[in-house]
């Protein structure tokens, strides 16, 4: 049998998205967003609540599309799949990051803001990511492409 990575979450924007170019000239959005599980506790009866952060990146047209409307609070729905980078920083220590790859057949819709109660998205405020190039289609990615 084959493998499945797939990933879909709906969350909050902890903060703007920022909207950068590789050297090659692709576009890539990178943006976090938070998801929030809360619970009653059993011994106390307390509200519990946890929030995981998500980073989530996004490229191409899509990318240069949506960065605008990808504000802190906004909702999104994000669908996409898990990969993991390696790099070594400054100081020769190596680093990584897990993150949620948004691109071709891959969807981000906007569902609205925490203020707004998650309004239905209109067509102006909704968009799918099939049409984006992938990053090998601007020319051979590397980690120097990388802007973060």
């Amino acid at each position: 049998m084959g493998s499945v990575n797939r990933v879909i979450l709906v969350g909050n924007l902890g903060r703007d998205a920022e909207l950068k170019y590789t050297p090659s000239g692709a576009a890539v959005s990178n943006f976090s967003i938070a998801t929030t599980e809360t619970w009653k506790d059993k011994n106390s009866g307390e509200r519990k609540e946890k929030t995981e952060w998500h980073r989530i990146v996004l490229w191409g047209k899509t990318a240069e599309n949506l960065s605008q409307y990808l504000l802190k609070g906004k909702q999104v729905f994000v669908e996409g799949r898990l990969e993991t980078r390696q790099w070594e920083d400054k100081e020769g220590q190596k680093r990584s990051t897990t993150e949620v790859r948004v691109g071709p057949g891959d969807r981000l819709v906007l569902l609205g803001s925490r203020g707004d109660g998650g309004s239905r998205p209109s067509s102006a405020s909704s968009a799918s990511a099939p049409s984006s190039p992938s990053p090998s289609q601007a020319g051979e990615l590397t980690d120097d492409d990388i802007p973060f």
